[in-house]
């Protein structure tokens, strides 16, 4: 994994706010090679040993409610690029074309099996596809569908210098996303605009936070909390 030129760069993200960023990784070139390095090698043994898994859950899945198995919706990665993620499917079909992109509490698109995998967060399994085809790593900012990325602020789109993460930081701070944004939400307020002015800039300081402070070791040690934050 590497950075391109600041000059390829889109020219959105070209901006006085991300060149620190850009700068703080552009020297990291040993860590970006290594977090590649660590996202093939643990992703193709992973893939290979929770295949059994993913089949279990995929008949479950099936059994449990009418659609396919797998979720797939267009994302943001590294550079703005788009890419189609890879979920087991929590919901019921079509439910993205029946409401907004994020959930609340007691969202009633939720199917039964649905609900225990998010709570095992075991419907992000399938998006070690995602990390073997280079669309993803194991640790960075959570992928957004396009209509949050178009209200970034300048200096959230540095996040974008790194390619989208199965977890982060952020992702173990709000493991309960749709109790917090139940707390902010209130009688005449819509889910995404919610979502747009409190939820999304408190997760971007966390994320914003990640790159400043960028290392192999602190991706290791964020996937070792990740575990165990499942666990808890």
């Amino acid at each position: 994994m590497r950075l391109v030129e600041w000059e390829r760069l889109p020219k959105r993200m070209r901006n006085e706010s991300v060149r620190p960023y850009y700068d703080r990784l552009r020297v990291r070139k040993k860590d970006l090679a290594a977090k590649r390095a660590m996202d093939v090698a643990a992703g193709a043994v992973l893939t290979v040993i929770l295949s059994p898994v993913m089949l279990i859950l995929a008949a479950a899945i099936k059994i449990d409610s009418r659609g396919p198995v797998f979720f797939r919706q267009e994302r943001i990665t590294q550079y703005g690029r788009s890419y189609r993620i890879f979920k087991f499917r929590t919901m019921v079909a079509d439910a993205d074309k029946k409401g907004p992109a994020v959930t609340t509490c007691g969202d009633s698109r939720i199917t039964r099996m649905g609900r225990l995998l998010r709570k095992c967060r075991l419907d992000e399994l399938p998006q070690l596809f995602n990390v073997l085809a280079g669309d993803m790593s194991f640790v960075g900012t959570r992928p957004e569908v396009k209509k949050y990325v178009e209200a970034y602020t300048e200096e959230m789109w540095a996040t974008l210098l790194l390619p989208a993460g199965i977890t982060s930081r952020t992702s173990i701070a709000y493991k309960d996303e749709d109790e917090v944004m139940e707390k902010y939400l209130k009688e005449g307020d819509t889910v995404d605009e919610v979502y747009i002015r409190h939820v999304l800039p408190e997760k971007m300081r966390y994320n914003l936070e990640y790159l400043k402070n960028f290392s192999i070791a602190g991706d290791i040690k964020v996937m070792i909390d990740t575990v165990f934050a499942v666990i808890r």
